[in-house]
């Protein structure tokens, strides 16, 4: 990836949606013959118009209205004093989602009842998104496990790559398993969807959890990883390659050329599935799917060792063959 470009790119493509639907919101259905004569149903489709366009703008801009948005509130730490940084933006968009869905097909079954199908259609779109925002939400807490358990480390004094640390949520699971190994937690720390990038967030996480002497903290670009071959003894990168786009290939060649042969990888992605769809509705048929990400780690030349779907995403524990000098 060239320095300067975010890997995670899709932000304008919802920004884009989002404002069509907010301005139709304002605009269009207002006009509609059963909501003009209604002041109180005029007053909430504005209200709900706007409230989506804001959130669009925000996709478009996310670090200066990440500053705004500060201003207003006070980030909470989970009950334990983590966090794990996902901005305001990337938590609520579901629920934004699910308001325009719902509000869409109240006007629909206002205007047009006979057509009942289409704009049932839509509120289930709306109920699916608020699921969406339920499950994110989970997310923010150090309680909800976030890998799965695998057969993954050499000895519990391995060395662990955690490739796309972020805030440090992987980071502080895996210390949980490691006796007296250490982990390397790499990351750009850029990701627009996590304030600040993560790396302060990943310091205080490493000194409320303790664990600073033994994580080392460094940034980088998983395409071009600053170690030397065969450095590491295992690795971990959940929720990270999968926004990769076209450098999925050359961020795994990177992880397994500094994995010791016969060292495993643990990655977690995202698939088409009911979890994604509820997170990111039509858009989530953009992903790779799982044959893809077979026939994509396979080429890089990794074996695979294990595959299942944990909290509705897929992972895969990839293995550097025994012997492999390359």
């Amino acid at each position: 990836m060239k320095k300067g470009t975010r890997a995670h790119s899709h932000g304008w493509l919802v920004g884009i949606a989002g404002l069509v639907v907010g301005i139709a919101l304002m605009v269009w259905f207002p006009k509609l013959e059963a909501v003009a004569g209604v002041l109180l149903l005029v007053a909430l489709f504005h209200l709900v118009g706007i409230a989506i366009v804001f959130g669009s703008v925000y996709s478009f801009a996310p670090e200066r209205f990440g500053r705004l948005m500060e201003r207003f509130r006070r980030r909470a730490p989970d009950a334990a004093g983590f966090d794990f940084g996902w901005s305001w933006g990337a938590i609520n968009g579901p629920w934004l989602a699910a308001v325009a869905f719902l509000t869409i097909a109240f006007g629909l079954q206002l205007e047009w009842p006979g057509l009942w199908p289409a704009w049932f259609l839509v509120a289930l779109l709306g109920v699916n998104s608020f699921i969406g925002g339920l499950l994110l939400r989970s997310s923010k807490t150090e309680g909800l496990a976030s890998l799965p358990l695998v057969d993954l480390l050499r000895s519990d004094e391995d060395l662990v790559l955690d490739a796309g640390c972020g805030g440090g949520r992987t980071t502080l699971e895996l210390s949980k398993v490691l006796g007296g190994g250490s982990v390397v937690a790499f990351d750009r720390f850029d990701a627009y969807y996590i304030d600040g990038g993560g790396r302060t967030l990943l310091e205080r996480n490493l000194r409320i959890a303790g664990l600073g002497a033994r994580v080392q903290i460094q940034q980088g670009d998983l395409t071009t990883l600053p170690f030397a071959d065969a450095h590491f003894d295992s690795a971990v990168s959940a929720h990270v390659i999968d926004h990769l786009k076209q450098h999925k290939k050359a961020a795994l060649t990177e992880i397994r050329r500094v994995l010791k042969p016969g060292g495993r990888f643990l990655m977690v992605v995202w698939v088409p599935g009911w979890a994604t769809f509820s997170l990111a509705n039509v858009f989530c048929f953009l992903l790779t799917s799982k044959a893809g990400w077979r026939r994509i780690t396979r080429d890089v030349g990794f074996t695979i060792r294990d595959e299942g779907t944990f909290n509705g995403m897929w992972f895969a524990v990839l293995e550097r063959p025994e012997g492999d000098g390359a």
